[in-house]
């Protein structure tokens, strides 16, 4: 597929508009050296915030400046690839439909992929469960690593799912909307925030809670020959993704319990003069 070699300019208009979009969860990065500078690799993330995902962001953006003369892709769901104007956007910055045929293409095209496999299921879990790595089973990314022979590397977030109330999946209400038939969507999120109290779906704001993102070293497995086929050995890959992913997230909330309030913290040592001495009063 010939589109996945082109690569989207620095300042393209909807790259400018990502990088305003997540100063306002003052964001820090590490580990971005584990991201290789060429060829193909699998990023796996954990997915939060519904549809504000700021974890997206910070992580594809950091891929394209780890690889400005390298292809890098983000697999997105296809209601976004279908919206006007935003779907376009996104396609011309790497964007691709969630698709193990368009990821093996990616791949072989010498790219970096990003993948969410918790996708909607993880983004829309509840605010109680903000504190976990929830990927439902899917071993996709695994399969599609041990088949081609490349490197996984784990890109683990903490802090954009404590930037929005979610009360509750919807995983029923979706059902009775036939929702998996019609959008390939299993959730109907319910969430609490402003301005619209307790609703469904709509956006509400978000909090601007600091959004950290950690880069792993590649996972040991998927640097060693392995057995796509072999369930045995899927599944013990998987867990491992899975538990190392979750051992970093429990770190994260260690170094930063309150994102929120850290967020908040940051903005108010960026005012200038004496106002950023209200940052003080903002406990941590």
């Amino acid at each position: 597929m010939t589109e996945t070699r082109q690569h989207p300019e620095p300042d393209h208009p909807l790259l400018r508009l990502g990088r305003a979009y997540v100063s306002y969860f003052t964001p820090t990065v590490t580990g971005a050296q584990h991201v290789p500078a060429s060829g193909p690799a699998v990023i796996v993330g954990n997915h939060s915030s519904i549809y504000w995902a700021p974890e997206v962001w910070i992580t594809f953006m950091t891929m394209l400046d780890r690889r400005p003369d390298e292809p890098s892709f983000g697999l997105a769901h296809e209601i976004l690839l279908r919206t006007p104007f935003l779907g376009d956007s996104m396609r011309g910055v790497g964007a691709l439909p969630a698709s193990r045929e368009l990821a093996t293409t990616g791949l072989k095209d010498g790219g970096a992929v990003l993948a969410y496999p918790g996708g909607d299921w993880e983004a829309c879990r509840p605010w109680s469960q903000r504190d976990r790595i929830d990927f439902a089973g899917r071993k996709g990314f695994v399969r599609l690593a041990l088949e081609l022979g490349v490197p996984v590397i784990p890109a683990v977030a903490n802090g954009g799912h404590d930037s929005v109330f979610v009360v509750s999946r919807g995983d029923r209400t979706a059902r009775l909307l036939r929702l998996d038939k019609l959008l390939r969507a299993k959730v109907f999120p319910y969430t609490a925030g402003l301005p619209f109290g307790v609703a469904p779906i709509v956006p509400q704001f978000p909090l601007p809670a600091t959004v950290q993102v950690s880069f792993l070293p590649p996972l040991d497995w998927s640097t060693q020959p392995g057995d796509p086929e072999n369930p045995a050995v899927v599944d013990a890959c998987y867990r491992d993704a899975v538990d190392t992913m979750q051992a970093e997230l429990d770190r994260l909330r260690a170094e930063t319990p309150h994102p929120v309030a850290t967020g908040i913290k940051r903005h108010l040592a960026g005012l200038p003069g004496p106002l950023s001495n209200l940052a003080g009063a903002v406990p941590v």
